[in-house]
């Protein structure tokens, strides 16, 4: 076939196309009958999708997912290491603001207050420390990383809080047993309800990050300048009620509920870090997740156990045995493993994921020594 050209006044051959290959057929995996009447659903899984570096037909691989580049959730526009910086900025303004209120009033429940901002900036700094420390990849030393270094600053704030606690109980006390005039006016309630409306809005945009980022680095943070805010308001209030009845012992009496209530805070943000270090369980809702998609593969001869599930920092760990027909051969076993892992993969974020196969003709297939 032919076709003219005009700017050479000839005819020319069309150039043919080449014609886009066909898919190459599906391979399908057969997979037993379970126990019910209902008849089972073949599990495919397809060769023809390009790979790339996140794995089959696009999905994520279990050692991807514990790369740090890997975003299961839609990309921030900030690192989490940008949400620590402002946590100090914030720490440095308002511990000049809350001490220039002291200076103006000096009262002990104002004082409590600008005690705690320290605190603040000491946690800041340390959290900074860990999602630096989070932040690198696994390497010989660290074939795991480093996610538990997160632990280790929510520890370390909810410790610097019971100290700033005992400070302030301190200093309510000596109050108590010596009394001290008390100055009434605007200008130091002012300065720190602008520190408590700054560390309010800072709060919320970490608290905000911590959720997108899946981490308890943020999240104590961000915690924690809440847990100041409404402390700050107490001690405003504390302050308005001595102006009000002129009894200068309820100032310390507020400094002392203080206390009390930040050693609380501090107490949690420990505990949670130790059961962290500990290696904690995934959460019910992450584990009702993993026994969904194990439940979606067991028939009458394949099933699972074993599962132990742990959480590090931002990354779940996961591992399981399963257990197939010893007529099967190692491509099928291995395919269905994939399958399910991917699968955990997608309903588990930042999942990696390690699965033990055994035959089921073998009596210590389902009485293994290390079976919890």
């Amino acid at each position: 076939m032919r076709r003219f050209r005009k700017d050479t006044l000839c005819w020319r051959p069309l150039r043919r196309t080449r014609e886009p290959a066909l898919p190459r057929p599906l391979v399908a995996l057969p997979v037993d009958r379970p126990m019910s009447a209902a008849p089972a659903a073949s599990a495919v899984i397809s060769f023809d999708a390009p790979k790339n570096r996140r794995g089959l037909a696009g999905h994520v691989t279990q050692f991807a997912a514990m790369s740090p580049a890997h975003k299961r959730v839609k990309p921030a526009p900030q690192d989490p290491l940008t949400f620590i910086r402002v946590s100090i900025a914030v720490a440095i303004v308002t511990i000049g603001l809350k001490f220039g209120a002291y200076a103006l009033t000096h009262s002990v429940g104002l004082l409590s207050d600008a005690i705690e901002a320290f605190v603040n900036l000491a946690a800041a700094l340390g959290a900074l420390w860990a999602l630096t420390a989070a932040a690198r990849p696994p390497d010989e030393r660290y074939p795991f990383g480093q996610a538990k270094a997160e632990y280790f600053s929510s520890g370390f704030e909810g410790a610097l809080i019971i100290v700033a606690a005992a400070a302030i109980a301190y200093t309510a006390v000596d109050r108590l047993m010596h009394p001290a005039a008390i100055s009434f006016g605007i200008p130091g309630p002012l300065l720190s309800g602008i520190a408590s409306a700054i560390n309010l809005a800072a709060a919320l945009w970490i608290l905000k990050g911590a959720r997108i980022h899946r981490s308890i680095t943020l999240e104590a943070d961000a915690k924690h300048l809440l847990a100041d805010v409404w402390t700050s308001l107490g001690v405003l209030a504390g302050f308005a009620m001595v102006a009000i009845t002129g009894l200068a012992w309820l100032d310390s009496v507020v400094a002392l509920g203080v206390a009390l209530h930040i050693t609380f805070t501090g107490w949690r943000l420990v505990q949670r870090s130790a059961s962290g270090l500990l290696d904690q369980a995934l959460g019910p809702k992450a584990e009702a997740a993993i026994k969904q998609v194990l439940d979606r593969h067991r028939s009458e001869r394949v099933d699972f156990h074993a599962l132990r599930t742990r959480q590090s920092g931002q990354r779940a760990f996961v591992s399981l045995h399963m257990v197939v027909p010893p007529t099967w051969t190692v491509r099928m076993a291995h395919e269905l493993a994939n399958t399910v892992e991917r699968e955990i993969i997608d309903g588990v974020a930042f999942a990696s994921v390690i699965t033990h196969i055994e035959p089921n003709d073998d009596p210590g297939a389902f009485t293994d020594a290390n079976e919890p």
